[in-house]
């Protein structure tokens, strides 16, 4: 028997670009009424709502600071307004400030402490009410392989995505009689703006250690994103898949 999938109102957080964009057109082709979150770019947003109607599907962007509780609470109005009650949480927002541990400075550990983990526990929180209403509902975690093996450089980035995998699988336990998955997708290294960051060197040697010998695409990590959203993964929590093209192993 195939499950049906409804339409659904999803929200994904640092949805304009990179593998947050990817994983907001993935839902709009399977359906479902996407807002956009994002903190700054007002072209890229734009340009993302523009990409999912051109192909028939709903959009709105939505500004808002989630690493701000007050911020986050504006959002969940607007949305809730505007398409109507989060049913998909897409916990994608994230930031880079690599250093090794003797030279990080407290700012660059609060701030990314703040943008990968907190803004997870604030938007995972403000969603709730409405799944736990509705007694279904979705939430997905983008960690990343730093939160599973570490990274030299990345204490701070690798603590948070690690606190993002602990966190899941916390939250899974409370509230999987109600209905509600929780989930995380652990990205290895995604061509992105933040990995082009790094230089065509830099890349090449982190290809060649990777299993499958390339890069991964954004739509690579979208694609387990849009199967944990789906009715398919019903019996599917607290789970980590990691998407890495065999860096780990």
């Amino acid at each position: 028997m195939v499950a049906h999938n409804a339409s659904r109102v999803a929200l994904v957080t640092g949805g304009s670009r990179g593998i947050g964009r990817a994983i907001g057109e993935l839902l709009a082709t399977q359906g479902h009424q996407v807002a956009i979150n994002y903190v700054s770019n007002d072209s890229a947003a734009s340009e993302a709502v523009a990409a999912i109607e051109a192909n028939g599907g709903t959009a709105i962007a939505v500004k808002a600071d989630v690493g701000d509780e007050g911020a986050v609470a504006a959002m969940m109005a607007q949305i809730e307004e505007q398409l109507g009650s989060i049913e998909i949480l897409v916990n994608n927002a994230g930031v880079t400030s690599d250093d090794l541990l003797l030279r990080m400075k407290p700012e660059a550990w609060d701030t990314v402490i703040r943008t990968n983990l907190k803004s997870v526990y604030l938007c995972s929180k403000a969603a709730l009410r409405g799944m736990l209403r509705a007694r279904w509902g979705r939430i997905i975690n983008i960690g990343s392989i730093a939160g599973v093996s570490g990274n030299a450089g990345q204490a701070n980035y690798a603590a948070a995505k690690a606190g993002v995998i602990g966190f899941t699988m916390s939250l899974a336990k409370e509230i999987g009689s109600r209905g509600i998955t929780v989930n995380a997708v652990a990205p290895g290294f995604i061509a992105t703006d933040m990995t082009a960051a790094l230089g065509e060197d830099a890349a090449a040697v982190a290809a060649s250690q990777i299993t499958l010998g390339r890069l991964g695409r954004p739509e690579e990590v979208a694609s387990a994103v849009g199967f944990l959203a789906s009715a398919e993964a019903s019996y599917i929590t607290g789970q980590t898949i990691v998407v890495d093209g065999g860096l780990a192993i």
